[in-house]
């Protein structure tokens, strides 16, 4: 029996993008699960701030060259790699030129939320999906964190649920304090469609808020994860009514009950949520 497999999708990492505590949360689990035996795999994206030549990263070409299709266009994908030495860990980035290569993360210089937010956040998902099925790596559990990550559970249990690479994944979601003050495009959930989804499959994001975002990723996940002590009272009750596995915020201050929460959802009969 090999490793069992762990893929951590975030929209930040330490040292490459700080932005908030996601970033050393996702810096610090993954080396800690390695260490209790996990093979793992990390995904981010590859913003324009994000130094290649200090962080070296490098493009993988076997990996590159996909399309991505988001409103009838086709965004190219580009995949890059780095390594932390002291980790022996590599992080793959999702880059693309319209989509990534800016100065600022999620607002310009004004401070003033990016108006496609919602399709590099699409575009990240559906890339992050796709780059794994390509490096042929089944994971027994996949770990989101941050809101741009929130649909990777919908597409996990709706287009990718009969996918031999994905098929017997489980889905956990780390919320976090609400630091998403963006309002997302009106035509976001029927932007999310993907494969044969419909547009009742993104019902429940089409808000485009911080708590919808929310939401979907809790009625998606095979369990849940409080990353912070203050979150809204909304999303709390959302997670309380959902009746999924939840790893409280005080069991998240000792890695060892990540571990154990791991091996339960991954032990657990899967259960599809569409």
């Amino acid at each position: 029996m090999g490793k069992s497999k762990l893929l951590f999708i975030t929209h930040e990492m330490s040292p490459f993008l700080e932005i908030s505590k996601i970033a050393e949360i996702t810096r610090q689990l993954p080396q800690a699960m390695q260490d209790k035996g996990y093979e793992i795999r990390i995904l981010m994206p590859r913003f324009g701030n994000i130094n290649e030549r200090r962080n070296r990263l490098h493009e993988v070409i076997r990996l590159s060259g996909m399309n991505i299709i988001i409103n009838d266009n086709d965004n190219p994908l580009i995949i890059k790699v780095a390594s932390i030495p002291a980790a022996r860990m590599q992080v793959y980035f999702l880059d693309n030129e319209e989509y990534f290569q800016r100065k600022h993360v999620f607002t310009d210089k004004d401070g003033k939320f990016y108006a496609d937010n919602d399709e590099r956040m699409i575009f990240f998902c559906k890339g992050a999906l796709e780059t794994v099925k390509k490096l042929g790596w089944a994971p027994d559990v996949i770990h989101c964190h941050g809101w741009m990550s929130a649909l990777v559970p919908a597409y996990l249990k709706t287009t990718y649920k009969d996918d031999p690479t994905f098929k017997n994944s489980k889905v956990v979601y780390s919320i976090y304090k609400n630091d998403f003050k963006g309002q997302m495009d009106a035509d976001f959930a029927q932007k999310a469609v993907m494969g044969d989804m419909s547009e009742s499959h993104t019902e429940v994001y089409k808000p485009g808020d911080n708590s919808a975002l929310y939401a979907g990723a809790i009625q998606y996940s095979d369990a849940i994860v409080l990353g912070d002590e203050d979150i809204d009272e909304d999303v709390l009750n959302n997670v309380k009514n959902s009746h999924k596995s939840v790893l409280d915020f005080e069991s998240t201050l000792d890695f060892e009950n990540y571990y154990n929460f791991y091996d339960e959802i991954a032990s657990e009969e899967l259960a599809h949520v569409v």
